[in-house]
C-alpha cells in the first residue's frame, strides 16, 4: 500500500483524476475512472489496465482480493478519505473504491481481427448509459467486438462505465469517428452488415432473415432519438427491424440491441443454420 501525506480533494492528483468526468481531459490523458468493487475487479484482470486504486479504509477492509490483486499487478493502492472517492466518483452514493485506468481501446482492425463472427456497432449513440448497456449486451451474448462511433458519447464516459457493469474490460472496444469507415473495417473482416431499422421491411421473425442472423454479421444501432442515417442504412448490406407483437410502439435502443444481438448468436450457434 502506498503510504504517503494524506490526499484532499484539492490535491492536484485528485483533482486530474476528478477532471476525467470530462471528455475533453479523458481524450487528452487517455484515462478514464472506473468506480466501484465490480468494476475495479475487472479492470484490475484486464492486461496494463488501470494506473492506480484510491480507496477508504472500509473498502480496503471489505476488499482484501481486490487490494490483492493490485498489489500483484503492481498497481498503486492509496488509502484515502471517503471526501475524496466522492470527489473522483461523481456518484451519489460512493461505493468507497475508485479506479484511474488507461484507455482500453483499440484500432478498428485489431478489434476486428481473428475472424470475428458478432460485432456490435453504435452509431451516434446520445446516452451514455445505452452505450455503456449496450456493451454489456454485446459481451453477454457472446460478442467478439464493440465499435463506437459516430458523433456520441464515448464509452469511458463515466455513466458509461457503470451501465457496462464491468464489461468494458471484457472484449475488444475500438472508437472510430467515421461510420463509413467502420461499415468498409466490418465488410474487410468478412462480417455481413446489418442496420437495425425499425422501418426494415424484413424482421427476426422472417424467414428470409434465418441466412443473415447465422452468418457472421456487424449490427449497426443508431441515435436514441433519430436511429441510423438514410445514407448509412443505404450503405449496409441489409436492414432488419424488431418485430412488436403487443402494442408498444418501439423498443428502446439497449432492448433493440439485446434482441437482435441474441437472434444472431442463437442463429450462429445452431449447428444445422451456422454459416461461415
Amino acid at each position: 500500500m502506498t503510504v504517503e501525506p494524506p490526499l484532499s480533494p484539492r490535491t492536484g492528483r485528485v483533482k486530474a483524476a476528478r477532471r476525467l468526468s470530462s471528455r475533453a481531459a479523458r481524450t487528452r490523458k487517455r484515462r478514464f475512472v472506473a468506480e466501484g468493487p465490480r468494476a475495479v475487479r475487472e479492470a484490475l484482470a484486464a492486461p496494463d489496465a488501470v494506473v492506480e486504486v484510491l480507496a477508504t479504509a472500509t473498502a480496503t477492509e471489505r476488499h482484501p482480493d481486490l487490494h490483492g490483486a493490485a498489489t500483484a499487478a503492481g498497481v498503486p493502492w492509496t488509502r484515502v478519505g471517503a471526501e475524496v472517492v466522492a470527489a473522483v466518483s461523481g456518484t451519489v452514493h460512493p461505493q468507497g473504491l475508485v479506479a484511474v485506468c488507461r484507455f482500453v481501446d483499440l484500432p478498428t482492425a485489431s478489434a476486428l481481427s481473428g475472424q470475428p463472427r458478432l460485432v456490435a456497432v453504435a452509431v451516434a449513440v446520445g446516452e451514455p448509459g445505452n452505450v455503456g448497456t449496450l456493451i454489456r449486451c454485446a459481451d453477454a451474448a457472446g460478442a467478439d467486438a464493440v465499435v463506437v462511433t459516430g458523433n456520441g458519447v464515448d464509452p469511458f464516459n463515466p455513466k458509461a462505465v457503470r451501465a457496462s457493469a464491468g464489461s468494458l474490460f471484457h472484449l475488444p472496444i475500438a472508437v472510430e469517428p467515421d461510420p463509413r469507415a467502420v461499415v468498409e473495417a466490418c465488410r474487410a473482416a468478412g462480417l455481413v452488415v446489418l442496420a437495425a431499422d425499425p422501418a426494415a421491411t424484413v424482421d427476426l421473425d422472417a424467414a428470409e432473415a434465418s441466412a443473415l442472423l447465422a452468418a457472421p454479421s456487424a449490427w449497426l444501432f443508431g441515435n436514441e432519438a433519430h436511429g441510423l442515417s438514410d445514407a448509412l442504412i443505404e450503405l449496409a448490406d441489409h436492414a432488419v427491424a424488431v418485430p412488436l407483437h403487443g402494442r408498444a410502439e418501439s423498443l428502446n435502443l439497449a432492448a433493440a440491441a439485446a434482441v437482435c444481438l441474441y437472434a444472431s448468436a442463437r442463429a450462429q450457434r445452431a449447428p444445422d443454420r451456422r454459416v461461415d
